[in-house]
């Protein structure tokens, strides 16, 4: 058993994990506003849809990577749709309000996953980069060998989350430092971040591909 691959899993992980996007930072307002675990849960969601982009590229699955290409141009609409709704939604919430419905109406774990997991998935070019990284790992899923493909598979997922359960734990342990007021400007400068960056982006893969 090569549970070298385990590792390579994990490295992988933390790695396509650490670059702090709009989704890092959702995680973050999450955190700060509800709790830790709400946090980190979120993350957990994120994981997730990494763990299925990552599948779909390991084993290469030709069809569904050649019909993302077809219809490229409106993935990255429909992805870039996402991203701005959650930059505004950030940049119009108010943490004091969202502390006290929090408190009032009590935890909901599985729609911070949800949520997470759907926003993340709605961009399904990211197969792209764990095709790069497989590629550049010389790492390959394959059926005839299941017992490999599940410890790359793990390892990845671990990755992710501790990546995850560092960030937001950082979060939780600073929060108490921070004021209302801190927080609301947070929320603008941070919802703004996102639909700037949302835009951006979007802006200069259109360019790129004229």
């Amino acid at each position: 058993m090569n549970f070298s691959l385990l590792w390579e899993g994990f490295i992988i992980g933390i790695a396509v994990s650490i670059p702090l996007g709009p989704l890092g930072m959702l995680c973050i307002k999450r955190t700060v506003n509800k709790n830790w675990k709400s946090g980190f849960i979120s993350g957990l969601g994120i994981a997730t849809s990494d763990v299925f982009y990552a599948i779909i590229a390991g084993f290469s699955l030709t069809m569904i990577i050649d019909f993302v290409r077809s219809y490229e141009i409106y993935f990255k609409i429909f992805g870039a749709t996402m991203v701005v709704l959650l930059g505004l939604y950030i940049f119009m919430s108010n943490p004091a309000k969202d502390i006290q419905k929090f408190k009032r109406k009590g935890t909901s774990y599985l729609q911070d996953f949800l949520t997470a997991f759907l926003l993340t998935i709605s961009n399904p070019l990211s197969v792209f980069i764990f095709i790069a990284i497989f590629t550049s790992y010389s790492l390959v899923l394959q059926m005839s060998q299941p017992l490999e493909s599940l410890l790359i598979i793990g390892g990845l997922f671990a990755g992710g989350a501790s990546w995850w359960f560092i960030l937001t734990g950082l979060a939780n342990l600073f929060k108490h430092k921070l004021t209302i007021n801190t927080l609301w400007w947070a929320n603008k400068i941070i919802g703004m971040g996102v639909i700037l960056i949302a835009v951006g982006l979007f802006i200069y893969l259109l360019i790129r591909d004229i």
